[in-house]
């Protein structure tokens, strides 16, 4: 890849250009795999929070109560610090995940995202109107089938613009598995700006940070528009 043209408008060597490819390229798989992850986890959380079962609603809003209610930087230190001063957990099979800062650092954001969009598709699913939920099942659909066919789509419509906004919150998040290690986009500006004595490459690492959230802010829209009341057919 010819960073030649970058190299010169951003009066860095290509070297560093490359880092900071390196470095992005880190970031995107974090903010990737922590969205899918979580949206995998929150899914059931929400289930079981709007349940009607107490040990499913008191398990599901515990969960969400500890990682909201606790900084996501104290998590992170916790997992990668923390956890490993245990012998159990050095000699269990979660040890090959733990001891890699990426992947460490990766289920710590899908830990903490996924009790964030627990909560908006929780608030989702209690907003789908009752009368909805009770034409179904006398249609005869089974409880199963009116969530899968009617709960589920439109709760999944009214939290998008929550859901949206976790997934930006996300993105700036990503750039806390610095403190562990993690060569991310902030880690390497950080590291970059520190040799340098300048903050040109925090200034760069700002600009792609922005870019990255419109990008978000643009598809988000987009899907408000396709599965949005207007965009139904």
């Amino acid at each position: 890849m010819n960073f030649a043209p970058i190299e010169d408008w951003l009066e860095l060597p290509a070297d560093s250009v490359l880092e900071v490819w390196e470095g992005l390229v880190i970031t995107l798989q974090l903010l990737c795999g922590s969205v899918l992850l979580a949206f995998a986890l929150a899914l059931p959380l929400a289930l079981a929070a709007t349940s009607g079962r107490a040990w499913p609603e008191r398990l599901a809003r515990g969960y969400s109560a500890a990682f909201r209610g606790t900084p996501l930087l104290v998590q992170l230190f916790i997992l990668y610090y923390g956890v490993s001063q245990f012998e159990a957990v050095r000699q269990s099979p979660a040890w090959w995940l733990l001891e890699d800062a990426f992947y460490c650092g990766l289920l710590a954001l899908s830990l903490n995202l996924a009790a964030y969009m627990a909560e908006d598709l929780r608030a989702g699913i209690l907003a789908v109107p009752v009368g909805e939920k009770e034409a179904a099942l006398a249609m005869g659909m089974s409880p199963f089938q009116c969530y899968r066919w009617i709960v589920l789509p439109a709760a999944w419509r009214i939290a998008t613009p929550a859901l949206g906004n976790e997934v930006i919150a996300q993105l700036k998040a990503t750039a806390l598995v610095s403190t562990i290690t993690v060569l991310d986009l902030t880690g390497v500006a950080r590291r970059l700006s520190n040799a340098s004595y300048t903050t040109d490459a925090l200034v760069i690492a700002g600009v792609v940070y922005a870019a990255i959230t419109l990008v978000v802010v643009l598809a988000v829209r987009r899907i408000e528009r396709r599965f949005g009341p207007a965009g139904r057919r």
